[in-house]
Parts: structure tokens; C-alpha cells; sequence
């Protein structure tokens, strides 16, 4: 491998490089981890450092890491055709492909599909579908989405609006006109004396008493991800969506799927609704669908909702780069071997199920890990204050961020959601990798409590 310059490369990345979500001064002072290659599910740092990422990326490279097949697909579409454009009557065969082939792999009824890259153009892309498909039916003023604090839908503007994340509406004057906001449905904290089914059932309510407060006549769109990834892998009761469902179908309401995190296998199904148990208008695609190898995303989009798009004439919407040849190229090898060599069977009937277990072994020992949760390969727990209590820390994320810390000095890739410890490592991994990740994952948490709260 070439070597590289630490300390070079940490002054030219704090002279030049502004990063995502991060307060630059700080991060110039303790400068960057340069990463440098990647096998499997491994990273491997300038200084040498081999790290397990139970993060796959961004929640992203659900094939692993390494593969050489992928980089082959680029290297040959893009001797044959790097780049043309879908606009202007024109396709090419990649992008062809890849859609056959998506519709092959997603559920009955999504035969269309619409190009991005990256989950926040798809997410924002679907906004201006659903307001569209509206208008088309000669009801213009059906405008406003409905989303879900603390829910994630990207960083554009229409995302981040979309999105309940707080922190994310004080910069840019968000959220922009038309959006409105229910709780999450965490049981943990919301559901006081409630089972989860309980909870499950009036956290759905949250969505109708919104629905009925706004006027159905002008409400376009609900929107939610399966699972709430960047939220803390909030798992809704089984109760939930099914009801969410039945409320959106007796307002004539749109139902959206945001599966950026848990489209492509994260749940052990092909997309998160299949697991959770609803059936979307559409749902909105990136990351698991190229495993982070290229940019691309895609919106899957129901017949009706396709229907309605294609009697209306002109959509006027689109990106240089939506359905480019050498990302499209990539993506179809992906789905091809995610398909082919069984990796989503693998997660639902081995690897997902092994991992849940020896999830809740290794942390429901600890005394301040509570709400232990999770599915397929997406899990979390919360740090608290008090378990019997169901109390939480104050200072919401102190604590995560300190806990997170600690397994980045370790070589472990986990991510703190506020004091959520979440984890999404590639679908590829193994039940010993399993083994070896919460080994290394136990000493952390038995490290944070003794240095951090004793």
C-alpha cells in the first residue's frame, strides 16, 4: 500500500477541507483520522491502525469493503461510455438495466424508478413528486408532508425541512413552508405505562390528530423511515406502521418510505416496509443501493403515484448526473451480488438473527445500557441514567459523544445518535466478526463506566 504522511495530509486537510456536520475549529486542533484502505469489513489508518467499521460508512457499503468485481464494471462501462445524460430523449443501456433489474428485486407494484445521487436528492426529489402527483389530480392545495421529529431525511433544504432534527432547522430558516411534525414513536421514552403495542397504536394517532389538524384536503404526504436511522435506530412498535398505513389510505393521504439506511438487505428483507409490515406510494433509495462504491440513488414510485405523473405531461425535474452510466453500471453488479449470493438471505436467516442475540447478551449486562434494540444488521442501545427508572441522562448526547470516543480510540467505528449507540456494520460479516466486534464493543462499555461515570 502507499504510504502516506500523517501529519502532511492532517495540515492540507485543515487548510482546504471544510468537512460535513463538524465544528472545524475543533477538529483542526485534533486533527483528521486519515483513512487510507478498506477489506471487508475493515479500515485501516495512515498510522497503520486496523479498525473495525461497524458503521459500513454511512450506513453504506453493505457489500464490504475490497471488492474487485465493482471497480472492474466502472473501469469497462467507462471505457465504453463514461458519461451521457437521460434528458432529451435519449437513454443508454446501464441505466436500462438497472431498472429492470430494481423492478426484478423490489415489491409488486413499484415499476418505475427515478434517478438521484445520494439519499437527500432522492428524498427531495419525492417531494416535488408527491406535490406534483397532486396537482395532476387537480388538487393543488394536498402541499404540506408530514415528518417526524427526530426523523433524518438528508441535509438539503427540502431534507432537512423534511427532517426533525432541530439543530438542523437553527442554521438556513428551516423547515420552508408546507412541512409539519409528529413525535417519533420511541416507546422508551413516550410510551409512560403503555405496552409497546399500546404505544404503537397512539404514536399513529400523533399522525391522523396532525392529518385532521392541517385538513386532509391539504395534506400531500406522510413520511417516515422504517427505522430512524441517524434518530437512533428507533424501532417502532410492531403495532405502528400498519396503523399509519390505515390512516393514510382513509385520508387519501400519500405514505413514504425513506429507505436510504435500510433499503438493500440492512433489515434482512430487500426493503425495511417488508419487514416492518407496510406497503408505501413510494420509497426513496441511495446509499445500500451502489454499497457507497459510486453516488447514486433512486426513488421507487408506486404505479398510482406513476400514473399520475405520466398523464401530466412535462416533470420538470432532474440532475445532470441522474442514472449516469458508470454509478448505474456499479449498482447493478451491487444488487446482482447481493441477490445472487445470497447476502440479504444471509442476514435474515443467519447472521441478522445471530447478531440480535449476541447484541443483547453483550450489553444487557452493563448497568447504564438500556432499551436494547434491533433488527437484520441495524441495532442500538441508549446510555441512562437509571434503568429501573427508565431515565435518561441530562444533557442529551454528553454522554453518547464520550462513549463514542472511547470505541474510536479502540478501533471500533460505532456511532452516537445523542446518548443512542447505533451500529449498521456490512452485511458481510460473519458471526466470528460478529463475536469479535462485541468483544471489542463489551470493553469499551465496561471502560466508559469506570472512567467516565465512577
Amino acid at each position: 500500500m502507499k504510504q502516506h504522511n500523517t501529519e502532511v495530509l492532517r495540515q492540507q486537510d485543515a487548510a482546504h477541507h471544510l468537512h460535513p456536520f463538524s465544528d472545524m475549529q475543533s477538529l483542526n486542533r485534533q486533527g483528521s483520522r486519515v483513512i487510507t484502505h478498506a477489506d471487508g469489513i475493515y479500515l485501516w489508518d495512515s498510522e497503520g491502525n486496523k479498525i473495525i467499521d461497524g458503521m459500513a460508512g454511512l450506513w453504506c457499503v453493505n457489500i464490504g469493503y475490497g471488492r474487485k468485481d465493482l471497480p472492474e464494471v466502472a473501469k469497462k462501462q467507462m471505457e465504453e461510455l463514461a458519461y451521457y445524460n437521460t434528458f432529451f430523449k435519449t437513454t443508454h443501456p446501464a441505466v436500462v438495466e438497472l431498472s429492470a433489474l430494481l423492478n426484478e428485486v423490489s415489491p409488486e407494484g413499484f415499476s418505475h424508478v427515478f434517478y438521484t445521487n445520494s439519499g437527500s436528492e432522492s428524498v427531495d426529489t419525492m417531494m416535488r413528486m408527491v406535490r406534483r402527483f397532486w396537482d395532476v389530480q387537480g388538487k393543488p392545495q394536498k402541499k404540506t408532508l408530514i415528518g417526524r421529529w427526530n426523523g433524518y431525511h438528508g441535509s438539503t433544504i427540502g431534507g432537512a425541512s423534511l427532517g426533525g432534527m432541530t439543530y438542523m432547522h437553527e442554521q438556513g430558516d428551516l423547515p420552508i413552508p408546507g412541512i409539519a411534525h409528529v413525535e417519533q414513536p420511541w416507546w422508551y421514552k413516550h410510551g409512560k405505562d403503555m405496552t409497546p403495542d399500546e404505544f404503537g397504536l397512539q404514536a399513529a394517532r400523533w399522525v391522523e390528530e396532525k392529518i385532521l389538524e392541517i385538513g386532509a384536503d391539504k395534506v400531500a404526504a406522510f413520511v417516515g423511515e422504517p427505522i430512524q436511522g441517524a434518530g437512533g435506530v428507533i424501532i417502532p412498535p410492531a403495532t405502528y406502521w400498519p396503523e399509519v398505513e390505515r390512516i393514510c389510505r382513509k385520508y387519501d393521504v400519500l405514505l413514504v418510505a425513506d429507505e436510504v439506511i435500510c433499503g438493500f438487505g440492512r433489515t434482512g428483507e430487500w426493503f425495511g416496509h417488508q419487514t416492518l409490515g407496510f406497503r408505501p406510494d413510494i420509497f426513496t433509495t441511495a446509499k445500500g443501493l451502489s454499497s457507497g462504491y459510486l453516488p447514486i440513488g433512486a426513488v421507487f414510485v408506486g404505479d398510482r403515484v406513476a400514473e399520475g405523473l405520466l398523464a401530466g405531461g412535462d416533470f420538470n425535474h432532474g440532475f445532470t448526473y441522474s442514472g449516469h452510466p458508470v454509478a448505474a453500471a456499479v449498482a447493478q453488479a451491487n444488487v446482482r451480488a447481493l441477490r445472487d449470493e445470497g447476502i440479504v438471505e444471509r442476514v435474515k436467516n443467519e447472521t441478522g438473527p445471530y447478531m440480535q442475540r449476541r447484541w443483547h447478551e453483550t450489553f444487557g449486562q452493563f448497568a447504564h445500557v438500556d432499551d436494547i434494540r434491533g433488527v437484520g444488521l441495524i441495532q442500538a442501545f441508549t446510555l441512562v441514567k437509571d434503568r429501573a427508572k427508565r431515565e435518561l441522562f441530562p444533557n442529551w448526547g454528553d454522554m453518547g459523544m464520550k462513549c463514542r470516543d472511547i470505541f474510536f480510540r479502540n478501533n471500533l467505528i460505532m456511532r452516537a445518535c445523542g446518548d443512542h449507540i447505533v451500529s449498521a456494520p456490512p452485511l458481510i460479516i460473519s458471526k466470528e466478526e460478529i463475536d469479535k466486534m462485541l468483544g471489542l464493543a463489551a470493553r469499551c462499555i465496561e471502560t466508559f463506566e469506570k472512567e467516565v461515570l465512577f
